[in-house]
C-alpha cells in the first residue's frame, strides 16, 4: 500500500503475542517470562500513547469499576455466586502456567463483589 510504513519485526511480534493470548484466556497458558524479559507492571507506557490517553482510559475504567460495585450490589445471590465462579475459572488451573495479568484479574473481581457485599449489607448506607 503506498504511504504505509514497514512493520518493524518488534510490532510483528508485539502483535503475534497480543493475539495469542486471545487463544489462551488472557495469556493463563503462557511460558513463563523469561529474565531478560520485563514485567508489564515494570514497563513505561506503550509507545505513542500520550498522558492525556492514559488519564482519559483511567478515568474510565474507575467509572466502570465504580458501575460494576452499583449493579453488584444490587444483583441477585445467585448473580454475586456466578461472578465468584467466573473469577476462579480465569484463575490458573493445576498444570497451567501462571499468568500475573490473569491472577490480577481474577483478584480484582472478589474484589469488586467484595466492595459491593459492603453496600448490600448496609454497612455504607
Amino acid at each position: 500500500m503506498p504511504g504505509k510504513k514497514p512493520e518493524s519485526s518488534v510490532d510483528s511480534l508485539q502483535r503475534q503475542r497480543a493475539l495469542a493470548r486471545w487463544d489462551n484466556e488472557g495469556g493463563a497458558g503462557l511460558p513463563a517470562l523469561q529474565p531478560e524479559e520485563t514485567p508489564i507492571q515494570d514497563r513505561g507506557p506503550a509507545q505513542g500513547t500520550s498522558a492525556t490517553e492514559l488519564d482519559a482510559f483511567h478515568s474510565r475504567l474507575i467509572a466502570l469499576e465504580n458501575l460494576m460495585t452499583s449493579l453488584l450490589a444490587t444483583a441477585s445471590d445467585d448473580q454475586v455466586d456466578l461472578v465468584r465462579e467466573m473469577a476462579s475459572y480465569i484463575t490458573p488451573r493445576p498444570g497451567v502456567t501462571r499468568h500475573p495479568l490473569t491472577i490480577q484479574a481474577a483478584g480484582h473481581m472478589v474484589h469488586l463483589v467484595q466492595r459491593a457485599s459492603l453496600f448490600r449489607d448496609g454497612k455504607l448506607s
